[in-house]
């Protein structure tokens, strides 16, 4: 018996009980649906968050505290003053292949505008911190080097903050805000970037000269952080090490000795974040993959009812000459055919609720071509793999007894 004469027997069986058909690939439809809604879903996150840092700028490279560890217990880095502003100039006169260096300081109050209040971070840096950071202004100007070096009383404020100081849709530039109990003058406006992947609002920010900070506001004389870029982003790894070897060198740190220090790029942000939401979508496909497990006990229990239903005509077709070769195949098609509908369909569910989902948490939707082309692979096999026994069963019955089963 031929190929097409098989799937034309197998289809008008399947036909011929439409509902049980159905029913029986609903868990099939449910289990592919799920992987590749998980796996889409956990790609566009990934996506997303990749857009999200590099947004930020891929050439970018931080320069943070060292934790404190007391007795072997980590007790934060709150207190640690390790990196100065002459860490700063010791990059910006040795380093070959940083393009932009900034300091940082920040500080958390409420900002008050007549009767507005509304509580949000100051972020100190020089006059190079916008660049680094791919903020662009939206009105106003930048701060200066002169504003850094006499600590001046100035700000770029985001558009959460206006939105929230001056309701009645004032124009900001020139108005004057209190920090806690310090005076600012707005001279610059960002471009809103809304919020990043963590829900983390990027325009709820006041930009300061980072010395305005220091000296005006916590009176400190050490920074919480470095901002740099490198030159390119092919320059990134040998711009970090460049760091590293001068810090070192300028806090007198001993081979063998650990830093007081931690530099990151985006690109280790990136490889850090793929590797977890690849971890994440890994896990939830597997998870999802269950309901698959399930779909194809059920081929395997609805195709055994449906030989000892059909036990009769298994017995006519090898009285007239059927094979027993022909009776396995006849089964094995049946159940590959709807194994293969319900993960056509279980496709376009998954590819739909993705979509959805997509849609509502503003990701970016992502189609996995390899995930889909696997899908129908797994399709096909497990309606081999659990249509097996019960075609097995079947081509092995005695056509006698067959033709004499009630």
């Amino acid at each position: 018996m031929n190929i097409i004469n098989l799937i034309k027997i197998a289809w008008e069986a399947l036909l011929r009980n439409k509902t049980r058909a159905l029913l029986t690939m609903l868990g099939i439809i449910i289990g592919i649906g799920s992987v590749i809604a998980m796996v889409s879903l956990g790609q566009s996150s990934q996506q997303s968050i990749n857009n999200q840092i590099s947004t930020m700028g891929t050439n970018l490279i931080m320069v943070m505290r060292q934790s404190q560890r007391q007795g072997g217990v980590n007790i934060g880095s709150g207190n640690v003053q390790t990196l100065k502003a002459s860490d700063v100039t010791a990059i910006t006169q040795k380093a070959k292949y940083v393009a932009m260096i900034s300091p940082s300081v920040s500080a958390s109050g409420q900002l008050v505008n007549g009767s507005n209040n509304w509580p949000s971070q100051l972020q100190g840096g020089n006059e190079q911190l916008l660049a680094i950071r791919k903020l662009e202004i939206a009105s106003g100007t930048n701060i200066t080097a002169d504003d850094v070096r006499t600590y001046a009383k100035v700000c770029i404020v985001g558009q959460t903050v206006v939105d929230n100081l001056f309701t009645n849709g004032e124009d900001p530039i020139g108005q004057t805000i209190r920090y806690n109990k310090t005076p600012f003058k707005i001279i610059g406006v960002l471009e809103p970037k809304g919020q990043n992947q963590m829900g983390q609002d990027q325009d709820d920010i006041v930009i300061t000269p980072y010395t305005t900070v220091q000296k005006r506001i916590l009176a400190i004389n050490y920074l919480h952080m470095i901002y740099a870029s490198a030159v390119s982003e092919d320059m990134v790894s040998a711009a970090s090490e460049e760091i590293e070897e001068i810090l070192r060198e300028e806090h007198r740190i001993r081979q063998g000795q650990e830093d007081d220090f931690r530099v990151r790029t985006q690109q280790e942000m990136l490889e850090m974040m793929d590797s977890i939401s690849g971890f994440l979508t890994v896990l939830l496909a597997a998870i999802a993959s269950i309901s698959l497990l399930v779909g194809g006990i059920g081929i395997m229990n609805i195709m055994y009812v449906t030989v000892t239903e059909r036990t009769k005509e298994i017995g006519l077709r090898m009285s007239i000459g059927a094979h027993t070769k022909d009776i396995l195949m006849q089964f094995l098609y049946e159940s590959t055919i709807l194994s293969l509908i319900g993960g056509t369909i279980g496709v376009l569910f998954g590819l739909g609720l993705s979509y959805i989902a997509s849609v509502a948490l503003n990701w970016p939707f992502v189609v996995s071509t390899p995930t889909i082309v696997l899908s129908f692979l797994v399709c096909a096999a497990t309606g081999i793999f659990f249509g097996w026994y019960p075609a097995k069963k079947a081509s092995s019955l005695d056509p006698i007894n067959a033709l004499r089963y009630e």
